[in-house]
This record gives structure tokens, C-alpha cells and sequence, in this order.
């Protein structure tokens, strides 16, 4: 049975993250992303899942993992000083490619910043906060609903991929409340991670099927494997191989660009005969809605692109956009950072403009529609 009910984006978070089947989640509490754990500490319980207050953010992120290897579908939230704490076992979760999700409500930075203002600082922090190569996901709501459908898709993407996935949100997405109808149980995609049709003498922990991802195993299934953040051969085990170290980077990248039309989602907003688009994502988005349509009223041709997936970047619909469009303004709450991604990726294509803000105000629909009108 579905229901109507009135709920903030955090919560919906935490409600989302049960639904999709997540039974643990260890981390620390701060603002703004606190109350998906204090609304996890009461729910999971209740279904049979565990929660647990670490020391620190580093332990939590390191509880998760764990959790994972274990089998448990396992989660932490954060904001942007926990979430720079949990950068080195995020880089190790890649490397054991161990499923996990991370939901971080973004807030002005750098250090501590302001912790109750919105922000969305740490876009490129997502992508480049852990050293070395490897490939990313992260996903960004910009409602309520979809605080709750993107963490299902969240932990579905990384039971498909085995990669922790990163959910972005901001403060305003995080807080607001908004009605939002639960979907019954029994009409969700749930995806759950491959497990070995070998027997534990055939198995090789780390060898790749067809779709580039190696089957997952728990601990505690009979299957004895080896876990490390060295690069590694199909055993699990350490290696100084140059042809195993190309093979296991290439094949972190890969097992995610190989699936773009798997894992890219986007929404586009009278795109068809727009001029002006602006690219605009999370808290942001909502007042580019109403832009539009304003600048519609006014008899310009504006429309909104909005990337849901962040990263991979949705290169292939930027690229169409630039072929029909004469400007595309790039807003968000940062000093300009997505704005490089794109000029980067569009080159000349077409006229690319930052419309950024850092003040801990959101952009609003009035200097949206600004932009907009003076780029006709």
C-alpha cells in the first residue's frame, strides 16, 4: 500500500535506505546530515539491521566496510569534514571494490565553515578526494522523493558495480519537507550483489565476469578470500605485477564507463527549441525551475539540464546540448567548480557561464533569470 506523508530529505534518506534492504550503518553525527542516523538508530533495529555511533568518521566509514564485507547492504551520511576524514577508506573500498553507500550533506566550507548553510562544495572532492585512479559514482537529489528513490538507486548501483556511490546532497535538500508518496515495497528494483556459482575450491575472489565485476562472497559463507587495498591479483592477494596493476585500474574505470547508459540519469526541461540552458543540480535545480519558466513568460528560450548523475559526467547530453544551444549557464553553490567540467568538455561549442555563489545563500530564481536574460 503506497502513502502520502510529509517528510524532510534526510529522513527520506534513512527511509530509503531500509527499503533498498540496508541493515547497517556506522558513523558519527554532524551537521547537517544527522538526523539519518538518528532516524537509522530507531528503524534499523526494528527490520533486523544494526546501528552503531563510531569514534570518529574514519571509524565509521571503516565500520561500513566491514559491514559490506560481511554482507550487510551498509551505509554512513556525513558532511564535508567527515566526509574529507573518510576519503582514505573510501579509496580503499574502491580498491577492494566493496559495495557501500555514502550519503554526505553538503555545507559551506572549507574546515568547518558554517555547518547549517547550504553548499555544494564538494563536487570535485567527490570525484578526486581519494589519491590514485579509480572510477566514481555519486548521485544528486534535488527533492524529497528523490532523497528516497536515488538512495534505493544508490545502493543498487553499488551492489551492481561493487563501488561505493556517493549521495550528494545540500543542506536545503537535506532539510526541506516535502510531501512524498511511499511506494509499496513489493514495486521497487532491488538489486542485490552476484554471489559465486562456483564451489570454494574454484573460486577466485577478484576474477571478473563478463560485465567486468567478480562475483561477492560474505564472510562467514565458506568462502575464504583475501581483502587488501593493494593492487591484487584474481586471489585476492598482493601483487607488484606491471600487468596486473594496469589491468585492475583500467578494470575500476571500466566496469563503470562500460555501463553509461546503466548508470547516467539526467532530466531535461524544454530543451527542445532552448537557446539558453542552464545546468543546475540538487537545491540549486529549484530555483532554475522556476527561472524557466519565468524567462518562458518573458519570450526567451531557456531550459534546464538537469544531471542527476554527477559523476560519470553526462558527457554525451552536454555535448547534444552544445550542438542547439548558443549559451549554457552553469549555477551552483560553490566558487565554480562543475563549471570547468563542462567548459572542459564543451570547449567552443557554445558559450559556457559560471553563475556561482558562496555566501551561504541559495542562488535564487531572480538571479537565475538575470543570467538568463542577459545571455539572449
Amino acid at each position: 500500500m503506497t502513502k502520502a506523508v510529509l517528510m524532510q530529505g534526510n529522513q527520506a534518506c534513512a527511509e530509503g535506505a531500509v527499503a533498498a534492504g540496508a541493515r547497517f550503518f556506522a558513523g558519527y553525527p554532524i551537521t547537517p546530515s544527522t538526523e539519518v542516523a538518528e532516524i537509522l538508530a530507531k528503524k534499523l533495529p526494528e527490520v533486523g539491521g544494526t546501528f552503531i555511533q563510531m569514534e570518529d568518521e574514519i571509524a565509521g566509514m571503516a565500520a561500513v566496510i566491514g559491514g559490506s564485507l560481511a554482507g550487510a547492504k551498509s551505509l554512513t551520511a556525513t558532511s564535508g569534514p567527515g566526509f574529507s576524514l573518510k576519503q582514505e577508506l573510501i579509496g580503499y573500498a574502491s580498491m577492494a571494490e566493496v559495495p557501500c553507500v555514502i550519503v554526505n550533506v553538503q555545507r559551506t566550507g572549507p574546515s568547518t565553515g558554517q555547518p547549517t548553510s547550504p553548499a555544494q562544495g564538494d563536487i570535485m572532492q567527490t570525484r578526486w578526494g581519494s589519491h590514485g585512479d579509480r572510477g566514481v559514482i555519486a548521485l544528486c537529489p534535488t527533492s524529497v522523493p528523490e532523497c528516497f528513490t536515488l538512495t534505493i538507486e544508490a545502493f543498487n548501483l553499488a551492489e551492481k558495480y561493487r563501488t561505493p556511490v556517493v549521495l550528494l546532497l545540500d543542506e536545503i535538500v537535506g532539510h526541506m519537507r516535502e510531501k512524498i508518496v511511499i511506494p509499496a515495497a513489493d514495486t521497487l528494483t532491488i538489486v542485490n550483489r552476484k554471489k559465486p556459482t562456483l564451489p570454494p575450491g574454484e573460486f577466485l575472489p577478484y576474477k571478473p565476469d563478463a560485465d567486468g565485476v567478480p562475483a561477492m562472497p560474505a564472510y562467514g559463507d565458506g568462502y575464504r578470500f583475501h581483502t587488501t587495498g593493494l593492487i591484487h591479483d584474481y586471489t585476492g592477494f598482493p601483487t607488484g605485477s606491471n600487468d596486473v596493476t594496469e589491468e585492475v585500474i583500467d578494470r575500476l574505470h571500466t566496469k563503470i564507463t562500460r555501463n553509461l547508459d546503466d548508470i547516467i540519469r539526467y532530466e531535461a526541461v524544454q530543451l527542445e527549441d532552448a537557446e539558453t540552458v542552464v545546468v543546475a543540480f540538487g537545491g540549486t535545480a529549484r530555483s532554475a525551475y522556476a527561472a524557466v519558466e519565468q524567462a518562458r513568460a518573458q519570450g526567451c528560450k531557456a531550459g534546464l539540464f538537469r544531471p542527476i548523475t554527477l559523476w560519470p559526467v553526462p558527457e554525451q547530453q552536454l555535448l547534444d546540448l552544445a550542438a542547439t544551444a548558443k549559451t549554457i549557464i552553469v549555477a551552483e553553490m560553490n566558487y565554480g567548480q562543475y563549471v570547468k567540467e563542462v567548459k572542459g568538455l564543451v570547449g567552443d561549442k557554445a558559450n559556457v557561464i559560471s553563475l556561482a555563489k558562496w555566501n551561504n545563500e541559495p542562488i535564487t530564481p531572480r538571479e537565475l533569470l538575470a543570467a538568463i536574460t542577459a545571455a539572449r
